[in-house]
């Protein structure tokens, strides 16, 4: 069972109707289990799906295992990643419902895996994450989403925090006042794995609520899934598109992205 393009569901996206002959599977890596990924096609593309937090949203993001999720997407051969991530604003100008594609991250988590590279009998690497997201499929998502008449901000700083809980009042203020965009609890930490596999990884935010202290109202879980359930559609739409359009081969530096990294003895 074999796959070259791999959609990673956040959020409100735990399955995506529109993949024919789905079959199911499993894939053990040196770091666990994968959860369950559904490999089908869309039109004449392999594709992959697997829902980052698990079925029915059962893995908080700090205990994501996403080595296990992005080793599993490479056995199966992908090539390409599209992942999807639900979002606290940090601008009053960027608005619950917005779509926003990244293209900078600032990470604050602390304690998960962030390399597949740990030294000892492996091997360590310093990979250049410059960009973190692929440019290639940016450039994709960019054009799909024009001919869909779909309004996507066409670059945004993504902030990772920890989770599971939401930032404090200071710290959306302090990355307010940084100059960052959205917030989060998981890209920085995939995207960078993503590219130690030498894959093409770009991330489509939705926004579903301001953060804390830009408005008074309460953030609730619920508000982030009642949100993404309106705008799942779109969702849909802009990933589906974008797969036919994505080049068979690849003309992009992800694909080398370990030339010259590894520390040499």
């Amino acid at each position: 069972m074999k796959a070259e393009i791999a959609i990673i569901g956040g959020s409100g996206v735990y399955s995506l109707d529109l993949i024919k002959t789905p079959e199911k599977t499993r894939v053990e890596t040196p770091y666990g289990e994968s959860p369950e990924i559904i490999v089908g096609e869309v039109d004449d593309r392999k594709i992959a799906f697997i829902p980052r937090h698990g079925e029915g949203h059962g893995t908080p993001p700090h205990l994501i295992n996403y080595r296990a999720n992005l080793w599993s997407l490479k056995d199966l051969g992908v090539e390409r990643v599209l992942a999807t991530t639900a979002v606290g604003s940090l601008n009053p100008e960027v608005e619950p419902g917005d779509f926003v594609l990244l293209d900078q991250f600032v990470d604050f988590t602390k304690q998960r895996p962030l390399t597949f590279y740990e030294g000892g009998d492996e091997e360590v690497v310093h990979v250049d994450i410059t960009d973190p997201y692929c440019s290639e499929l940016r450039e994709v998502l960019r054009n799909t989403a024009e001919n869909i008449d779909l309004n996507l901000i066409p670059t945004g700083t993504y902030v990772c925090s920890e989770g599971p809980r939401y930032e404090t009042r200071a710290e959306v203020q302090m990355y307010h006042d940084l100059g960052f965009d959205v917030v989060g609890m998981t890209n920085a930490t995939e995207a960078t794995l993503a590219r130690e596999l030498e894959l093409c990884y770009s991330a489509i935010s939705i926004v579903t609520n301001y953060g804390a202290g830009i408005s008074e109202e309460k953030l609730t879980h619920k508000e982030v899934s009642e949100l993404m359930s309106e705008n799942i559609e779109k969702v849909k739409k802009l990933l589906f598109t974008s797969i036919n359009d994505i080049p068979k081969e690849r003309g992009c530096p992800c694909a080398t992205a370990l030339d010259g990294a590894r520390v040499e003895p």
